[in-house]
């Protein structure tokens, strides 16, 4: 199992354009993904907190210049609450009314009046009062019923004096912008003081909209005490979009520090995406810088690509019609790197090998024509043969037996004899079937019983199943005549030449056996030495050329095994392994 899988690790084992976009996606495409993604998330996160951060300021800036111009509203009343003067004159009774009218006229009025213009944001300061010796209006007003039923007057009265209270009045005229007032106590409410005096500073109507508007943020700003809602920069907004904020929006929240604005603060509502955009931007950005640095190298690397594996594939379908002996080279125009140099190596290779194949290949198969022309020479010359003597001693003993006992049998004689002409000089067939050649082996042997009588016995022992199995054709008729002269003939004594032909394990087994004179043991190892070694057939020229003729058609499937013992008998086996030859076809 670890075996395989090292195997499948194996670089080597890939193919190479595998490789190359293995190599892409580790070196170019993975690095420049997640550096990107990277990149973005770090710039998204300082965009993100420096639009935060930036929103942050401004709602603080806000909350900055509206306490600065309470402060100094709150300045203003804290200079006018030391002016002692100021006081006297509004508590003390007056005898007349020019009395009251010179003395406001000469001070109270212009010290009322003359912080108005320094102080745009100021609209008006008014000054109430209990003191019926004064005449009523202008920056005067008298504390009535209807001013003590208002929420702030309690709240001013039960303040300390030095305290300092902003209020938003509310407005009774329809379409007219409520007002927001610093109110401060000069006197009253304590024990024993029953004339209080009340000091209010009115700010500009539009103090909101110069303070909530100086800076450009796309979103909605709150001015909130305690948690209710004093004035908002969208007119339709409620307290709601601040306690249950919609999904997809940033709150940001600044507390005043004075002590007089405690519990009061600037709320900034802005939607997400709006505060983000910059980020979005920036995603764009990055997205489409990824795409250059992805374009860039992958066009690169598809033209570096293209250029090897192209070549490659090329070479190596060359290498395969090499293999179908096909001895071209590669045309293509000639270039320096490594895969030209191969290209050249294996264009001057395919021009060698083919310059072999003429020169020698080429040669040795004239050799081997000359061989094969030179080998059925010699077949030729054995067919034209099949022994003369035989043939001549044959046809005597018929003519004188035949004058002499004018027998019949001498028609069956006649009948064999041309059966074996017939078969003998006809070679259009290389192949015969087993049946064909026992056949012909018969008429051999009756011919030759015919002649030595009584001395000559045989027998045939044929497997049926194997009668239809092809064999090259005077395989076993020459190695029978062979058995016939040299081994019957030359004993005195009856003799049996026995032909077996078997299905084995082995294969066909073919046997050729007599019991003979037999073969001298130095005369039997020089003739397997011969057959084995030497290309020349010599004298034995019907078994070498059985020999050579099975060699020419099976090749290493057959083998050829020639025993002998003197005074015994001679056995010849051949034996043909069916897997391998063609003894097998039926």
């Amino acid at each position: 199992m670890i075996a395989k899988l090292r195997m499948r690790l194996n670089m080597n084992n890939i193919r190479f354009r595998n490789k190359m976009l293995i190599m892409y996606m580790l070196s170019v495409f993975i690095p420049v993904v997640m550096t990107n993604v990277i990149f973005y998330s770090i710039t998204a996160d300082n965009i993100r907190h420096q639009k935060k951060h930036d929103i942050s300021l401004a709602v603080k800036q806000i909350r900055d210049d509206f306490q600065d111009q309470i402060n100094a509203a709150a300045g203003i009343s804290t200079v006018l609450y030391n002016d002692t003067l100021l006081w006297q004159y509004v508590r003390q009774p007056y005898d007349s009314l020019a009395d009251y009218v010179e003395m406001y006229n000469s001070y109270i009025s212009l010290m009322l009046e003359k912080y108005s213009p320094l102080y745009k944001t100021i609209q008006s300061i008014t000054i109430y009062t209990t003191n019926d010796t004064i005449i009523y209006g202008g920056r005067v007003q008298p504390i009535t019923d209807h001013i003590k039923q208002q929420g702030w007057y309690g709240r001013v009265i039960e303040a300390s004096p030095s305290a300092v209270a902003i209020e938003k009045i509310e407005s009774d005229l329809p379409g007219k912008p409520d007002t927001l007032s610093l109110f401060r106590r000069i006197s009253g409410g304590e024990e024993g003081d029953n004339q209080p005096i009340l000091l209010r500073l009115d700010f500009h109507p539009d103090l909101m909209e110069d303070v909530f508007r100086n800076v450009s943020l796309n979103g909605t700003l709150y001015l909130l005490q305690n948690d209710h809602l004093l004035y908002s920069t969208d007119s339709a907004a409620t307290e709601a979009a601040i306690s249950k904020p919609a999904r997809g929006t940033l709150v940001f929240k600044e507390s005043f520090p004075a002590s007089y604005l405690m519990n009061w603060e600037v709320v900034g509502v802005f939607k997400e995406e709006t505060v983000l955009a910059d980020v979005r931007r920036s995603r764009q950005f990055v997205l489409y810088f990824a795409m250059l640095n992805l374009l860039v190298p992958t066009l690169i690397i598809i033209l570096f690509n293209r250029s090897l594996n192209t070549r490659l594939i090329r070479i190596l379908k060359q290498m395969k019609r090499v293999k179908n002996q096909t001895f071209e080279p590669i045309v293509e125009p000639e270039t320096r790197d490594e895969i030209g140099q191969l290209t050249q190596a294996f264009n001057q290779m395919t021009l060698q090998i083919r310059r072999l194949i003429n020169d020698v290949y080429v040669a040795d198969i004239q050799k081997k024509e000359l061989e094969l022309k030179r080998n059925q020479a010699q077949l030729n010359a054995l067919q034209s043969q099949i022994n003369p003597h035989f043939l001549f001693n044959a046809l005597e003993t018929i003519r004188m037996r035949s004058l002499i006992k004018q027998e019949n049998e001498t028609a069956h004689i006649i009948s064999n004899m041309a059966k074996i002409f017939r078969k003998s000089l006809t070679w259009g067939r290389d192949w015969v079937t087993v049946k064909e050649e026992i056949d012909l082996v018969v008429c051999f042997l009756e011919i030759q019983k015919y002649r030595f009588e009584d001395k000559l016995h045989y027998s045939i022992d044929v497997d049926p199943s194997v009668e239809q199995a092809l064999i090259p054709k005077m395989t076993l008729q020459p190695l029978v005549e062979n058995a016939s002269i040299h081994g019957i003939e030359a004993v005195k004594r009856s003799g049996l030449i026995n032909v077996s032909i078997q299905r084995t394990g082995d294969g066909l087994v073919c046997k050729v056996t007599d019991n003979g004179g037999g073969i001298e043991p130095d005369k039997l190892q020089a003739l397997n030495d011969n057959l084995t070694q030497s290309e020349e057939m010599g004298e034995h020229v019907g078994i070498a050329n059985v020999y050579y003729r099975l060699k020419l058609f099976y090749g290493d499937a057959v083998d050829f095994r020639l025993s002998s013992e003197p005074g015994v008998g001679t056995c010849v086996s051949i034996i043909v392994r069916e897997s391998d030859g063609q003894a097998a076809v039926t």
